[in-house]
């Protein structure tokens, strides 16, 4: 919604305010990644479409994990399942561009599903992969399903974290919750709406306060488009694991489960996991579940 304020005055007000959640957001930023599994290491990327900036976790030569966030949160989100992904894996945990974090907007607009598929593209071949494996949570899971369509060749695995529009549609009563975060986004809004959707279930504090603050900050409007279709998915070529929150008020997970499954991919709930819990807090055995599955397979065992 456009602010009214134009007077020299509350223009400045503004930037002064605008400094200030920038600010603050940096702090939290900072706070959340000094959590991150040692070593850590960040990298600007340059692509077509804007500098990526992502987090790096696990041997060099070990085999390649691409970590994509929901919308409105960031690549810190992935730190618990990067310190268990780290010891199998080399992570590469991505800021999306246009989202919050600490990628930047100085490429060509992305304004379709295409468009994301070539970003993520010109990512791997500036990380010098032909593959990988990816993660994707809520709308990430979204942008990694639609890559895994557009570009099998380079997706070695797949795994989705309570993906949106790819099984089910949104609940309505979440969109009504959302409106207002949505119509005018504060950090208070922010996080009473993460509160209500968490309903109490263990939610890694860190991670809340960098996606409230991340409310405040300019963004690019998300790429959507329709659900795949069940024949575009009977297609879909990587192997694939859905993990659907059981908790979670989005959408209906059992309905996405039942649609997942019925497709011939393999579908798992996560109980006491709400949305927006994942994927900062998985149990242990889910865990171990997605790690074991990104795990390289034999070719006679995939």
């Amino acid at each position: 919604m456009p602010k009214s304020r134009t007077s020299a005055s509350d223009s400045a007000f503004e930037s002064a305010s605008d400094s200030a959640s920038a600010s603050a957001f940096d702090s939290a930023y900072d706070e959340l990644l000094a959590t991150w599994p040692h070593p850590t290491t960040t990298l600007e990327l340059p692509t077509p479409y804007g500098t990526t900036h992502l987090l790096q976790h696990g041997a060099e030569e070990a085999p390649p994990v691409l970590l994509l966030p929901g919308g409105g949160s960031t690549a810190g989100s992935w730190r618990t399942t990067a310190a268990a992904l780290g010891a199998t894996h080399r992570v590469h945990a991505v800021d999306l561009v246009g989202g919050p974090g600490r990628s930047r907007t100085d490429g060509r607009p992305i304004r379709t599903a295409a468009d994301l598929t070539a970003w993520l593209d010109s990512v791997l071949d500036g990380l010098g992969l032909t593959s990988a494996a990816f993660c994707g949570h809520s709308y990430g899971g979204w942008i990694a399903l639609r890559y895994a369509l557009a570009a099998p060749d380079r997706t070695d695995r797949l795994a989705l974290l309570d993906p949106t529009g790819c099984f089910a549609g949104f609940r309505p009563g979440y969109l009504l919750r959302a409106l207002p975060m949505l119509l005018r986004p504060t950090a208070a809004r922010t996080a009473a709406f993460l509160a209500w959707e968490t309903g109490g279930a263990e939610h890694d504090p860190r991670v809340r306060r960098v996606d409230a603050l991340a409310a405040e900050l300019p963004r690019l409007r998300p790429v959507t488009g329709p659900r795949p279709t069940a024949t575009e998915l009977a297609a879909l070529r990587p192997p694939a694991l859905v993990l659907l929150a059981e908790g979670s008020r989005t959408h209906d997970a059992g309905e996405a489960a039942t649609r997942a499954t019925a497709l011939g991919l393999r579908t798992e709930l996560v109980p006491e996991a709400t949305h927006h819990t994942l994927p900062a807090t998985l149990p242990p055995k889910t865990l171990t579940a997605l790690t074991d599955f990104l795990r390289p397979q034999a070719p006679d065992a995939a």
